[in-house]
């Protein structure tokens, strides 16, 4: 993050460790609120504030990082509570008959993917449903400005002999 910063002076980050600090499964007031057009017009109260103040983060950003490791074969459950609360019909996208359209500015997005195993490459021996998923669920919003980064397999030394 501090190359951002380096490259450009006066540069603000929000960090956000979904790791250290899990967001909460979105809960039955949500679903209450998204269940029809009468509720998402006037939702419970309380049941939208963390979905509405995780995407003004996102509103708010010029660029998107999101570094995550592959779990499973797709991403952590940490980082689905996170697009489930920003992924929001009427608010982040809409649905039309030819499929979801983003409401959301489009701005680069960069996603570093580590893996124990290769999922990408002449080498992949996994297959790899993160990438699509990620980019499909950025991409409905209106991120569709992406570049993934990829550090994948074994480093060489695992299971070398040392002489």
């Amino acid at each position: 993050m501090f190359i951002f910063q380096a490259a450009a002076p006066g540069t603000s980050i929000i960090r956000r460790d979904l790791g250290a600090e899990p967001l909460p499964q979105t809960e039955a007031l949500y679903a209450v609120a998204l269940a029809s057009p009468a509720t998402l017009a006037a939702p419970p109260m309380g049941s939208l504030n963390l979905s509405e103040a995780l995407i003004r983060e996102v509103e708010a950003a010029d660029v998107i990082v999101i570094g995550t490791p592959m779990h499973n074969l797709t991403i952590p459950s940490v980082l689905k509570a996170w697009i489930d609360q920003i992924l929001r019909v009427g608010r982040t996208m809409k649905s039309t008959p030819s499929g979801k359209v983003g409401m959301l500015r489009d701005r680069p997005v960069y996603i570093g993917v580590a893996s124990g195993g290769f999922f990408t490459g002449e080498r992949a021996n996994q297959p790899d449903f993160l990438t699509p998923y990620l980019s499909l669920a950025l991409s409905s919003i209106g991120l569709k400005t992406q570049q993934f980064l990829t550090l994948q397999g074994p480093p060489y030394w695992i299971g070398a002999r040392h002489r």
